[in-house]
């Protein structure tokens, strides 16, 4: 199976692309080349943003695209659309950050989920990515 994963050096990402590498899948891994660009040098890379710069991912197929990276809704939505048409199945992963009040015990997922208003939501499309995802992780995730 042709598998691209978005991120896959990091986190969650790492795992499902060494676990996807043992199984005999064919892994191609789209990020920045920043963090461990020295792993999986059997997987095919292509650098690129999730921020603005998804040219390398253009013009290409996969049979599944795995995205645990995604974190701004601007940013999902533009990789998601972009590659509709270019894979059978796209799986995004959030995050358990996603539900309000974690404290709580037996948290399953018909629990509250953390909300942003329409106001709020416009107000971190003018900060840096990475200032409104500190600010605002779980919420994002789940928007």
């Amino acid at each position: 199976m042709k598998i691209l994963i978005l991120g896959g050096t990091r986190f969650l990402g790492r795992f499902i692309a060494e676990r996807a590498l043992q199984n005999g899948h064919e892994v191609t891994l789209f990020n920045r080349g920043q963090s461990g660009p020295e792993l999986f040098p059997e997987a095919e890379k292509l650098i690129g943003d999730r921020n603005g710069d998804l040219e390398a991912l253009r013009g290409r197929s996969w049979d599944a695209v795995i995205d645990p990276s995604g974190y701004l809704p601007r940013s999902v939505a533009e990789s998601a659309e972009l590659l509709a048409e270019a894979a059978e199945h796209y799986t995004f992963i959030s995050s358990a950050s996603v539900y309000d009040h974690l404290e709580q015990p037996d948290i399953d997922e018909n629990h509250s989920v953390g909300k942003l208003s329409t106001e709020r939501i416009e107000e971190l499309k003018k900060l840096e990515p990475q200032q409104a995802i500190a600010e605002n992780y779980g919420e994002l995730k789940y928007h």
